[in-house]
């Protein structure tokens, strides 16, 4: 049935690439259900920094949701890629506002934890904006 195939293909193609990199198993796991849920199609989740910086060059990305601290370690490698590449994204942390982290965060869209499906979409229509028309 070659076209249920391509059917899945353009559907495919037409979903927003969302690069997710969230260290805690069960956030990942809420967030994905509601990009899922949403229409975007995922990259990740990823719960590594170095994982998200091998993924981000070989993915056409629409945007990202990026957890700042993972186990400690300061996502900035991969924000500063994201920049770099001009990619969207969208900082998710529990710590944005600690003077040292904030002034480098500053101007960047935040997501504070605990997050909410509202905020996270609201945040993203503002972020990556509306839905891109396939051409």
């Amino acid at each position: 049935m070659p076209s249920d195939t391509m059917s899945e293909q353009k559907m495919t193609a037409e979903q927003p690439a969302i690069l997710l990199l969230e260290d805690d198993l069960l956030l990942a796991m809420d967030m994905e259900d509601h990009l899922l849920r949403t229409g975007n199609r995922i990259i990740g989740p990823f719960g590594r920094i170095a994982d998200a910086l091998d993924a981000i060059p070989r993915n056409e990305l629409d945007g990202a949701i990026v957890d700042l601290n993972l186990h400690g370690e300061l996502s900035f490698p991969v924000i500063d890629l994201l920049t770099e590449r001009n990619i969207p994204f969208i900082v998710c942390s529990g710590y944005a506002e600690l003077p040292e982290v904030k002034a480098r965060l500053a101007g960047l869209p935040l997501l504070a934890k605990p997050w909410t499906a509202q905020k996270l979409t609201h945040l993203m229509k503002e972020t990556f904006g509306e839905r891109r028309d396939a051409a």
